[in-house]
């Protein structure tokens, strides 16, 4: 096998593999971090991957462009120049986008470039938006927060309800004998005046 052919074969590994990523993603974010540290570098792929679903690497612009050509990140092309790094997620779409944005308060040479989500392609100011929408699981969270306090109340709302009930109870109980009480009497009476009338 000659050289062109080697470098031929090593580059249909390399997009066959960015296709199987893409085939994977719900979203991808494209970021340029040429100047961050090793240690920044550690750092942000530490976060990447406790965040979880992500994968996060860096390819060659030209691979990248024959990669997504025909699907739905197709419109990245035109942000593939200069070095690029991509995070792919596969889970929560934000999730990658979200994690990166919670570093560059520490990490001023990481910037975004663009994502794409749904067949749609954002520029990185609309992906900074992006990154600042809460995840799926902290929006449940905040759903059944909110849930919850209306539905505490309403259940002690109806148990006040059921122990002032209870304790009502045994008022009805206590005047059925009163009445019979009342009632005893007018068959003595009766009786006394019988003998009046005689």
């Amino acid at each position: 096998m000659t050289n062109l052919e080697k470098n031929r074969t090593a580059k249909h590994v390399v997009v066959d593999e960015i296709k199987e990523k893409l085939s994977r993603s719900k979203s991808v974010v494209l970021v340029n971090a040429r100047g961050l540290t090793v240690e920044q570098d550690t750092l942000l792929r530490k976060s990447l991957r406790k965040a979880g679903g992500i994968d996060y690497k860096v390819y060659k612009n030209s691979m990248v462009n024959l990669a997504v050509k025909d699907t739905e990140f197709e419109g990245i092309q035109e942000y593939l120049a200069g070095p690029t790094t991509i995070a792919f997620s596969y889970e929560d779409a934000t999730a990658a986008a979200a994690t990166i944005n919670k570093l560059l308060k520490t990490m001023p040479v990481l910037e975004f470039k663009a994502s794409s989500m749904d067949g749609n392609v954002y520029d990185a100011a609309k992906t900074k938006l992006i990154a600042e929408i809460p995840s799926k699981d902290v929006l449940l969270s905040r759903l059944l927060g909110s849930l919850k306090s209306p539905m505490a109340s309403f259940a002690r709302v109806i148990n006040a309800i059921a122990e002032e009930k209870g304790n009502g109870a045994p008022a009805p109980a206590a005047t059925e004998p009163v009445a019979e009480a009342v009632e005893a009497p007018e068959p003595t009476e009766t009786a006394s005046e019988a003998p009046a009338e005689e």
